[in-house]
């Protein structure tokens, strides 16, 4: 199942079919990412986390590297009522 999810979230990301939340924008730039690290951390990364206790819905955690393959980077998103993968958090994962 976690495959399938994975599967989906990247198929929104290839179709840009996803929003950034200003918080997102804003680590991004904290942490010297773009949406290119992001979008590379998605596209080749690993599902690490599922969280459900939220009413607005599922949070999903992949770790993934970013395009220079030397900074991993964490990407926590969700789907929307309308379908649009929205990326909530961005960080650099220090391991």
């Amino acid at each position: 199942m976690n495959n399938r999810l994975l599967q989906k979230i990247r198929d929104t990301i290839l179709k840009g079919e996803y929003d950034v939340s200003i918080h997102a924008i804003e680590e991004m730039a904290e942490d010297g990412l773009d949406i290119l690290d992001v979008e590379s951390a998605i596209l080749n990364g690993e599902l690490t986390k599922i969280e459900t206790d939220d009413p607005r819905g599922e949070r999903y955690t992949i770790k993934g590297q970013g395009v220079n393959e030397q900074r991993t980077v964490g990407v926590v998103g969700r789907f929307t009522e309308t379908g649009i993968y929205l990326l909530i958090t961005v960080y650099e994962a220090i391991e």
